[in-house]
């Protein structure tokens, strides 16, 4: 990749250009910045009640897998897919979080993504999202669905094959969900605070 004239560069395939110019995109206040199917995108943050859902799921993983990685808005790679997301959560074995480059997670590192769904990113979170992490081979996705049209609903995801997971459960909010292993954790959905 050669750099020209500060505003124009020159890669080998599309995919360093959009790295390149996602690493130079800076997020407003209150905003993340991920790359959706080739696209810059910027979408703001949760409002207070689901950052209250991505904590109290991602204390529920820590203690479930204390040696791993547990992280909020971690940058994830989908190469194959022109894509960097942020997902709320992401757990990473932490010998897989140490290979990683300096700036983006390979996705198939993960072991697991969580989704909180917004206004903002429902859609994307319900279809492109799935089908990223799905080809990625992100063996476990679990979208927190409050806005779902008929009602609020986690589903866990798995088996990814041909970018396309398979639905192991879905909940409504209020009933609980089972995680496997390497998790072996229940998420009481009960838990949840209100939206």
């Amino acid at each position: 990749m050669d750099v020209l004239d500060g505003d124009h560069i020159h890669t080998e395939n599309e995919w360093d250009g959009l790295l390149w110019l996602w690493q130079r995109t800076e997020a407003p206040e209150g905003r993340r910045v991920e790359l959706v199917d080739g696209i810059v995108t910027v979408t703001p943050l949760a409002r207070v009640s689901p950052q209250f859902l991505v904590a109290h799921v991602h204390r529920r993983l820590c203690a479930a897998v204390p040696t791993w990685g547990v992280h909020q808005w971690c940058p994830v790679a989908v190469p194959s897919r022109l894509g960097i997301y942020l997902p709320d959560i992401t757990v990473v074995p932490e010998e897989e979080l140490h290979a990683a480059e300096e700036r983006c997670l390979p996705a198939a590192a993960a072991a697991l993504v969580v989704e909180v769904a917004s206004r903002a990113t429902a859609r994307t979170d319900r279809t492109v999202k799935a089908h990223a992490y799905a080809s990625a081979g992100i063996p476990l996705y679990l979208p927190l669905d409050s806005l779902a049209p008929d009602g609020p609903v986690c589903t866990l995801h798995g088996g990814p094959e041909k970018g396309t997971y398979r639905e192991l459960s879905r909940v409504r909010f209020g009933e609980p969900i089972a995680l496997p292993a390497p998790f072996g954790l229940v998420i009481d959905t009960a838990e949840f605070p209100e939206a």
